[in-house]
């Protein structure tokens, strides 16, 4: 569907850095994944559960689903085989951004997440 980058708070603290980068797929099915994942959950901004993924070998995460969105999965992009082929769109959450994390000036910028 789309590839993006977020600033919310919670993305830069699960990543370590001032963004989180995603590849927004329709659903589960739309790609192949290998290997298990364990899950945990916590509110989103506007309340519902996002649930997040990861490998439970590396801790590495894999995807985030959202309560409001189900149909929805969010791919972390360094969780890719080829991460290099991630060209995000646009940026969700821009005004909570750090000063120091400067993402391309050219990409959109929204301060939530645009409607679906």
């Amino acid at each position: 569907m789309f590839q993006n980058h977020c600033q919310c708070r919670d993305c830069r603290k699960r990543s370590g850095t001032g963004h989180a980068s995603y590849l927004i797929f329709d659903t589960l099915a739309d790609m192949a994944l290998t290997g298990e994942v364990k899950t945990w959950s916590l509110p989103s901004d506007s309340g519902s559960l996002k649930s997040h993924a990861f490998c439970p070998e590396c801790g590495t995460p894999v995807y985030v689903t959202l309560e409001d969105r189900p149909a929805n999965v969010c791919i972390h992009t360094g969780s890719l085989d080829r991460p290099e082929r991630f060209s995000p769109q646009f940026v969700v959450y821009a005004g909570r951004a750090l000063d120091w994390d400067t993402i391309d000036p050219a990409l959109r910028k929204y301060d939530r997440m645009p409607e679906a």
